[in-house]
């Protein structure tokens, strides 16, 4: 379902979440740009007209896939993206998470804020009973960000995920509905 105008799912202190649209394209990009440094070599998004503009189709139109921007509930700019990615329905009801901040915004906390709205979101109006975050484990940020949201370490994957031309170790972290609830 195409996403018009854009409106916050759910909101936070300092940041809210909202749905992607075609039209974030421009600021989206340039902060892709301006964070390659803190994205590489873990993360590649896109960061041109064409590659946005196909990244954004395919999170609004796959069902197996919701994708969302975090934004400073203040000023509405993008901090951060965290997309919901090969979702399984029927018996599994799983997705896995895909994230990343904006230089201008790391370190703030503001994606730990983020991301509990997203798992929010996940487990309530989305239905999913599990969410799998898998990180490289020399990126350290981002095995925090997972720990910091209650994910719990599951195993190793040796060579996992192609990624800047190579396959990539992963840890494999998840989070349940029931996790969420003891907390």
């Amino acid at each position: 379902m195409p996403h018009t105008a854009p409106h916050y799912l759910a909101a936070g202190p300092r940041v809210a979440i909202r749905h992607f649209t075609l039209d974030d394209g421009p600021e989206f990009t340039a902060r892709a740009r301006e964070s390659k440094d803190l994205h590489r070599p873990w993360l590649f998004p896109p960061d041109t007209d064409e590659a946005y503009a196909t990244y954004t189709r395919r999170l609004i139109e796959d069902e197996t896939k919701a994708g969302f921007l975090v934004c400073d509930k203040d000023s509405g700019d993008i901090a951060g993206f965290i997309n919901i990615n090969n979702i399984v329905r029927g018996a599994f009801q799983c997705g896995a998470l895909g994230y990343g901040a904006f230089a201008h915004a790391a370190g703030r906390g503001l994606m730990r804020e983020g991301l509990d709205l997203v798992i929010g979101y996940a487990f309530g109006p989305l239905g999913l009973h599990r969410l799998e975050i898998n990180v490289q484990p020399e990126n350290a940020a981002s095995v925090a960000l997972a720990r910091g949201a209650g994910f719990r370490l599951e195993g190793f994957s040796p060579a996992m995920l192609y990624i800047d031309g190579a396959w990539r170790d992963h840890e494999r972290w998840a989070l349940t509905t029931e996790m969420r609830a003891r907390d």
